[in-house]
């Protein structure tokens, strides 16, 4: 079998409850320091109740430190997203007009929604805040993003669930490995909302507590609000100025159970299938894997199923390498997820550690697995990272570590 060339990582860019730029996340990790309190700052009557991973930073202080006029219609998912982007932009240290073929590929689920609960019921009165009518669809963030990055080549918007940014990020690796682009910027963003947190309230999968990833006693998740963008370029850009890889895709699966409209197989056919072409398209075997970040949303279904699918991975608990779920840091942060954990994923590649998975006391009953629950130093030449969506959209991708 012929394995296309890996895709260079050039640039990370993230904000989330446990930080605002890669720099402090990464600190947030190494700390074991989560960012999940009761909801306060979203108009809810959940708040003070419920808990998530909220973001401490108002609009009005995004749109500042964007640059952007604060009456201009930008959703909150917008301006998360810009902040992560720009910050990849920086880091890859690219001019956006340098004749390369550069697309904008982002992924979101919540998109304007937060900007059409609060202002619904206005915009049958008043014409103060009707400017945010064309902001609700998932597609106008992408569109607003490539406008103030300055990217023209190619903007789209991908919307598959928890599996979103994963996604995007594969799709901007399949055109560059197909010769359509040179370069992408690649990930997802979403707020929190009344639309999601009521949504999983209602499938009574939202904890009533932190969130116990792989624990026995995992009782449901909590949501989050993030956005991550990565930099992915054919290798050959890299040497014209003078660039070294963070890291390299090598590899990538999606697949899809098809078998309930917000459950996984008991048995994890679609994670397991996705886990498998990954390995397959980066010509890898399961045991060259040093670490998983796992999708590990803490409820009882997904964790099952995950569980399951990396047993019928490995083959027995015993070969199983290092996984964790970083959910009970950030909160799920949904559309955000593939990417926000594939910016983890890099940095446990570059400081060769492995993440915490918080909260764990037992085993679930029939599985066996232990979760990795502490930080620790190892050696990671390769790391898989599940991001599973309703609907049975599973997707895997594989990050290697860039060699000197």
């Amino acid at each position: 079998m012929t394995h296309a060339i890996p895709i260079a990582i050039t640039g990370m860019g993230a904000i989330s409850a446990i930080g605002d730029d890669v720099a402090a996340h990464y600190r947030s990790l190494e700390e074991s320091r989560h960012g999940i309190r009761p909801i306060n700052r979203l108009d809810t009557h959940h708040a003070g109740k419920l808990l998530a991973g909220e973001i401490g930073i108002a609009n009005d202080k995004l749109h500042d430190r964007l640059s952007i006029p604060r009456d201009e219609a930008y959703t909150r998912s917008t301006l998360l997203a810009l902040v992560a982007a720009k910050e990849a932009m920086e880091a890859a240290g690219f001019d956006p007009t340098d004749h390369s073929r550069t697309g904008m590929i982002s992924a979101t689920t919540v998109g304007g929604m937060d900007a059409t609960e609060r202002y619904y019921d206005d915009y049958l009165v008043s014409s103060t805040h009707r400017h945010f009518i064309p902001a609700h669809p998932c597609g106008y963030a992408a569109e607003q993003m490539a406008s103030y990055l300055g990217i023209k080549d190619f903007v789209t918007t991908i919307s598959t669930a928890c599996s979103s940014a994963a996604n995007a990020i594969m799709l901007g690796a399949r055109m560059i490995r197909a010769g359509l682009l040179d370069r992408a910027i690649v990930g997802g963003t979403d707020c929190l909302s009344r639309f999601t947190i009521n949504g999983f309230n209602s499938l009574m999968i939202y904890s009533d507590g932190h969130c116990r990833p792989f624990d026995d006693s995992r009782n449901g998740l909590n949501l989050g609000e993030a956005a991550a963008y990565l930099v992915l370029e054919k290798p050959e850009l890299l040497p014209q100025r003078s660039k070294r890889a963070m890291a390299y895709l090598t590899g990538y699966g999606n697949a899809n159970d098809a078998y309930h409209q917000t459950a996984s197989s008991d048995n994890g056919e679609g994670a397991y299938l996705a886990m498998k072409q990954a390995l397959d398209a980066a010509g890898l075997v399961a045991s060259d894997v040093s670490y998983i970040n796992a999708h590990g949303t803490a409820t009882p279904n997904n964790d099952l199923a995950e569980g399951n699918a990396l047993l019928r991975i490995y083959g027995s608990v015993g070969a199983l390498p290092p996984f964790s779920s970083t959910k009970a840091f950030t909160g799920h942060t949904l559309a955000a997820a593939g990417a926000i954990e594939a910016v983890f994923s890099v940095l446990a590649l570059q400081h060769q550690v492995v993440f915490a998975n918080l909260n764990f006391a037992q085993p679930i009953a029939g599985l066996g697995i232990v979760p990795q629950t502490r930080f620790q130093t190892k050696k990671i030449d390769h790391v898989l990272s599940n991001s599973f969506g309703f609907g049975g959209n599973c997707s895997t991708l594989l990050f290697s570590k860039a060699h000197d």
